[in-house]
């Protein structure tokens, strides 16, 4: 009996961690050194999420936050416009929620020559 209470729950700690929907991919890409600033950024995630705040920090501005008021609901894929603050680092930070309840949060940055 103990042993099937062992497995029971090492499947629901297993199940709990493939639920979480971390970033799997951004355009540009992190750490990526580009010529141009973009119109937008992309966010790619592994499973759904509800992006509940985005923002951009660039050399010694404060954080701008980001418009991502067109986008309702849990979403793999998000595409933000940004705002061109002109060459230099922009770091990109995020928070959210993943379909499972669990709060995601992270960061991403490019070099803008």
């Amino acid at each position: 009996m103990r042993n099937i209470l062992l497995a029971a729950m090492m499947i629901i700690c297993a199940t709990g961690a493939i639920a979480h929907s971390p970033l799997k991919s951004t355009v540009p890409a992190n750490d990526a050194i580009i010529s141009e600033v973009p119109t937008e950024v992309f966010l790619g995630f592994k499973g759904n999420i509800r992006l509940t705040r985005v923002s951009m920090t660039h050399a010694d501005h404060n954080a701008v936050k980001m418009d991502i008021s067109g986008h309702v609901g849990f979403i793999k894929d998000y595409v933000i416009p940004i705002e061109s603050m002109g060459l230099g680092i922009y770091i990109i930070n995020w928070r959210g929620l993943g379909a499972d309840g669990h709060a995601l949060n992270g960061t991403f940055s490019f070099t803008v020559e």
